[in-house]
C-alpha cells in the first residue's frame, strides 16, 4: 500500500498558457454567460439545454457534434439557451472502465494524465473559439478545477460526489452556475443540503492553502432519478417529486430556485430514446403547473452523432460510456422543444 509517483509535478499554468482565450473569445464566453446566470437567476425564461456526449472520448468526433449544435443554437436561440456537455472524467462505480479523457486521451493507448490534462484544455478550448458554444464539464476531481476555472461555464456535481463536503465547499466558490444532482439513492435531502453549503460561505483547506468562499448563488437541482435498494430504477422528474422539490426549496430559503431534469441516467434507465418521451412530459408538467413552470427551466440531455454505445470505439461519434440519442433525434427533439415552446 503505497502511493508511487510515475512523472515529474506537473505544471497547471504552463499547460494553461497554451490555450488562452483572445479577446474576442474571451467577450463572447463572457456575455454568454451572463445570459446563463440570468436564465438561472430567472430574469431569462429561456429553456436551458445542458447537451452532449455522455463522455468526450474523441476530440474530432465531439467537434463535429460541436459544429452542429452551433448551428442549431442559432435557429433556437430566442427560446433556448444551449450549454454544450464536454465531459472529460467520468465517475466509475467500482473503478473500471474509462475513466475519460483527463486519463486516457487516447482510447487506443495506455492512460496518461499529463497527456490527458491538455487533452481536457485543448478540447473545451476548441470548442469554444472553433464553435461560439460555452461548455459544462462533471468536477469528479475538484483539484482540477483550477485547469480549466477560465474556460468552464458549467460545472455539475455528479451522484456520487454531492455528499463529499470537498465538493461541497469548491462548489461554493466557484464563480459560475453548479448543478449538483440527487445521490444514486434518490435522497433529495442529501442534494440540498449539498446546494446549502454551497449557497454559503465556506473556510477549508484547498491546493495547500486555507480559503474562505463568498457562496454560489447559482447552485442548484439536477433531477437525475434514483436506485432502490432492489436495484430497480425510480425515475424523480414526476410531477409530485417536483413539486416536493420546489417546496423543500421554498423552506430552505434557497437563492435562485431552478430545477434542471436530467433525461438519462435511472430516470431513463439508460434507454436513451426515452428521453424524448421525459421532456414531452416535463413540458407538459411546466403547462399544468405555474410553481414548476417558473422552476424546472431546463434539462440535462445525453446526445452524440450515433444513436447508442459501442464498447469500443469503431463508430466515429457513437458513445463508449451511458448510450447517447444520435443527431437525427436530438434535432429533432431541440425543434420540438421549439415549437411547444412558441405555441
Amino acid at each position: 500500500m503505497a502511493f508511487i509517483e510515475k512523472g515529474q509535478e506537473i505544471d497547471i499554468e504552463a499547460i494553461k498558457a497554451e490555450t488562452q482565450l483572445s479577446a474576442e473569445a474571451l467577450r463572447l464566453k463572457e456575455r454568454r454567460d451572463r445570459e446563463l446566470a440570468d436564465i438561472i437567476s430567472g430574469e431569462d425564461d429561456r429553456i436551458l439545454l445542458v447537451i452532449g456526449p455522455c463522455s468526450s472520448d474523441n476530440e474530432e468526433a465531439v467537434l463535429e457534434y460541436a459544429r452542429r449544435l452551433s448551428a442549431l443554437q442559432k435557429k433556437v436561440v430566442d427560446k433556448i439557451f444551449m450549454v454544450m456537455r464536454v465531459y472529460t472524467a467520468k465517475p466509475r462505480t467500482n473503478g473500471d472502465g474509462y475513466k475519460g479523457l483527463v486519463h486516457q486521451p487516447d482510447t487506443s493507448k495506455a492512460p496518461s494524465l499529463i497527456n490527458g490534462l491538455q487533452a481536457v484544455r485543448q478540447l473545451h478550448y476548441r470548442v469554444i473559439t472553433e464553435t461560439g458554444l460555452t461548455t459544462a464539464d462533471e468536477m469528479l476531481y475538484p483539484s482540477n478545477l483550477v485547469l480549466v476555472d477560465d474556460l468552464v461555464s458549467y460545472h455539475a456535481v455528479g451522484a456520487r460526489s454531492v455528499e463529499d463536503q470537498e465538493h461541497r465547499f469548491v462548489a461554493s466558490g466557484i464563480d459560475a452556475p453548479v448543478g449538483m444532482k440527487n445521490p444514486t439513492s434518490g435522497n433529495l435531502g442529501v442534494m440540498f443540503n449539498g446546494i446549502y453549503a454551497a449557497q454559503n460561505k465556506q473556510t477549508f483547506l484547498f491546493h495547500g492553502q486555507e480559503v474562505e468562499t463568498s457562496g454560489n448563488s447559482l447552485a442548484h437541482v439536477i433531477l437525475r432519478g434514483a436506485v432502490n435498494e432492489y436495484g430497480k430504477n425510480e425515475p424523480n422528474f414526476y410531477y409530485e417529486t417536483l413539486l416536493n422539490a420546489i417546496e423543500r426549496y421554498e423552506t430552505m430559503g434557497l437563492e435562485n430556485p431552478f430545477i434542471l431534469i436530467d433525461t438519462n441516467h435511472d430516470n431513463s434507465g439508460k434507454q436513451y430514446m426515452e428521453q424524448i418521451r421525459i421532456v414531452r412530459q416535463t413540458l407538459q408538467n411546466r403547462d399544468w403547473n405555474e410553481k414548476i413552470k417558473k422552476t424546472v427551466r431546463g434539462f440535462m440531455i445525453e446526445s452524440y452523432l450515433a444513436d447508442g454505445r459501442q464498447n469500443q470505439p469503431e463508430v466515429f461519434g457513437c458513445s463508449i460510456t451511458d448510450p447517447c440519442l444520435g443527431w437525427e433525434n436530438t434535432e429533432a427533439l431541440v425543434e420540438e422543444i421549439y415549437a411547444t415552446l412558441t405555441k
